[in-house]
């Protein structure tokens, strides 16, 4: 591994250690491009009473807003821990080109985090997972949809 890449883990470590301490959850995470570090995130869970607050999350919002974009191709992310399934998604929404971790998903089991439930539960038909699903009006909806797609001043993501 090079200097720069133990550099930026340490940081997302750090910060990891850091969120722990201030009452946040034991993750930090790092979004860097050309080198430099462009967006940081910590765990705010519980803080910020926001399921949605994770590491990761916060690091690509922030990079985001600093680079004036919402796509980060050129951009990787360091994580203290291996992305759950909501982050590996919004690291994939965001097209960052790599993802380096380093606790994995079954150390974070052991600590409390575990994201198995969520493996498991994607893998099943929606009539067979536990938080129930029902569709409805989807006339109405795939009518926005299909509204979008023959638009020409649209931006593609």
């Amino acid at each position: 591994m090079s200097d720069q890449k133990e550099k930026f883990m340490r940081e997302a470590i750090r910060l990891a250690q850091e969120s722990a301490a201030t009452g946040g959850g034991p993750f930090g995470a790092v979004v860097v491009k050309d080198d430099a570090i462009v967006g940081r995130g910590q765990n705010r869970v519980v803080p910020d009473r926001d399921p949605t607050a994770h590491a990761e999350v916060l690091a690509i919002r922030q990079a985001c807003r600093a680079l004036d974009t919402h796509e980060l191709g050129g951009c990787e992310i360091y994580a203290s821990c291996e992305p759950c399934p909501m982050c590996l998604g919004a690291i994939y929404w965001a097209r960052l080109d790599m993802v380096y971790y380093s606790s994995t998903r079954d150390d974070a089991a052991a600590a409390g985090f575990d994201d198995s439930l969520f493996y498991y539960e994607f893998g099943k038909p929606l009539e067979q997972r536990r938080t129930p699903s029902e569709q409805l009006l989807s006339l109405e909806a795939s009518a926005v949809l299909v509204d979008w797609a023959v638009r020409t001043d649209k931006v593609v993501y």
